[in-house]
């Protein structure tokens, strides 16, 4: 054997492992980015390197970092409720707190220029909650939808262990939803640390089958006890949430308003006869589905919610750092889901300098402008 006829075969596992790296598109599309993001870390003002907070994907952090995550979204969850109880009486704990913003917020929050500002700082804000009032030391994960986008029920997210978010509800008899295909579920979820939570605001605008019980009051204020539901299977995911997705909807947008109303499609999904466009954003509530997770204006009370918003965030990072210069100080879109125009009360264009207030659930009131980097403004955090 020569020397080079050594080498070569010595080179194989690395050129096989350099094939597994690449094969994340989305991961080498972060990887080009990363650049420019710490460029704009080196002239921030307010983010610097000892400061800066790594958020990374359920699967790679470690069992007793999941544990942690999971024991201050159930401490959160004890914690009594800074909310008037007779204007909210199914506000029961702090964390449902945070469901009643979104709640109140979902019309101008959806559909609209502020969407992705507003939600990354209302991610941004449960993570300093479970910070600040409850000891967690870490971040917020996130779930990469790609990465176990063919099997999300073995996935370490919803595979029902201690370490994960719990399971799939109870398999029971249940047809397709509005949105979301019957899953393998549909069931009270039985495993898993939140297995025994209760939810109590909503529902407002389910979509589930069978349905959950009537809220005791039409704007789903009322408290309304029953179990977590879930309906997970890879019938979207498979479809519509895959890593070349992603990478499809980072490359091929290079406007914001495009970026964003491509991320939030959600059309249906693919029956017998027709095809039709779903966005990541909806594929992944709906992989979740059942109740609240159905629901968009209740679905943060399904504490899978965070991990799905923190990659909603994510992606849109990425999206940015592709041309920082360009897609920082950008919005497109109207204040309400109502077209800009139209009804009686039209919507307005949206404007940087609207200001996002999360109220009981943030101490402070920012414009979006000051929400569009995650380095700069409250924000001092990167992906990995």
């Amino acid at each position: 054997m020569t020397r080079l006829t050594l080498i070569g075969l010595l080179a194989v596992p690395w050129l096989l492992l350099a094939g597994l790296v690449s094969a994340d598109a989305v991961l080498d599309l972060q990887n080009k980015g990363r650049p420019s993001i710490d460029a704009q870390i080196a002239k921030s003002a307010t983010c610097t390197k000892d400061k800066l907070k790594v958020r990374r994907e359920w699967g790679d952090i470690s069992a007793s970092e999941k544990k942690a995550y999971i024991a201050a979204m159930l401490c959160v969850m004890q914690k009594p409720s800074k909310l008037d109880p007779v204007q909210f009486p199914g506000a029961k704990s702090r964390y449902e707190d945070f469901v009643v913003v979104h709640m109140n917020q979902t019309l101008t929050i959806h559909g609209t220029g502020n969407f992705l500002s507003w939600h990354r700082y209302y991610t941004w804000a449960f993570e300093r909650a479970l910070q600040q009032e409850c000891g967690y030391t870490g971040t917020q994960p996130y779930w990469d939808w790609g990465r176990w986008a063919q099997d999300p029920e073995k996935s370490p997210i919803f595979d029902g262990s201690d370490t994960s978010l719990s399971g799939n509800g109870e398999k029971i008899e249940h047809r397709a939803s509005g949105i979301a295909p019957a899953g393998n579920g549909g069931g009270c979820v039985k495993t898993g640390p939140f297995k025994n939570i209760t939810i109590h605001l909503g529902p407002v605008a389910p979509s589930t089958d069978p349905p959950p019980p009537r809220n005791p009051r039409p704007d789903g204020y009322g408290s309304n006890p029953r179990c977590l539901r879930r309906d997970i299977s890879n019938q979207l995911s498979s479809r519509y949430a895959r890593t070349e997705n992603i990478a499809r909807l980072i490359t091929s947008t290079a406007t914001i308003g495009a970026f964003q109303d491509t991320m939030q499609a959600a059309g249906g999904f693919i029956t017998n006869t027709t095809t039709v466009t779903m966005g990541v954003h909806a594929a992944g509530h709906f992989t979740i589905a059942g109740d609240p997770g159905g629901d968009f204006y209740t679905s943060p009370n399904d504490p899978a919610f965070w991990a799905h918003h923190a990659m909603i965030d994510r992606v849109w990072t990425v999206w940015q750092s592709q041309d920082l210069a360009g897609r920082l100080q950008v919005i497109a879109g109207g204040t309400s889901m109502m077209p800009v125009g139209f009804g009686s009360s039209p919507s307005r264009l949206q404007s940087l300098d609207d200001v996002v207030d999360l109220g009981v659930a943030a101490d402070r009131v920012y414009r979006i402008r000051d929400l569009v980097s995650v380095v700069d403004g409250p924000f001092c955090y990167v992906y990995e």
